[in-house]
């Protein structure tokens, strides 16, 4: 582990109201928007909630989602990148070819961001 890192299992929200300062950076990975098997719920609002506490961190965020359009709608205006992924579930070993975005909570190419 890095000094100086902590890793928790909180709600979202809560881990982030916790450790929100100019020096933090956070990672988000929540459940992909319209797919089926993660167990919990994880309505929309969610999704727009984290828009939202994207657009007020002191800190830092990124974020890795499905690349889907409700998703793209709901954080626009933040930087976003589509990469190519191939998505395995359940160990079936077949991959199939998806879209991944990654959104962060700034505009890295104007303030790149280091973690050390």
């Amino acid at each position: 582990m890095v000094a100086g890192t902590f890793v928790e299992r909180l709600h979202w929200k809560t881990c982030i109201e916790r450790y929100d300062r100019p020096h933090t950076f956070f990672y988000l990975d929540p459940p992909y928007w319209q797919t089926e098997g993660y167990g919990v719920l994880f309505p929309f609002e969610e999704y727009e909630a984290i828009a939202a506490v994207f657009r007020s961190l002191k800190g830092k965020a990124m974020m890795s989602i499905n690349d889907h359009p409700d998703i793209r709608r709901c954080f626009e205006g933040m930087h976003m990148e589509s990469l190519d992924i191939a998505y395995t579930v359940g160990g079936g070993g077949k991959a199939v070819d998806r879209r991944e975005l990654v959104i962060w909570s700034w505009d890295p190419l104007e303030d790149p961001a280091g973690l050390f």
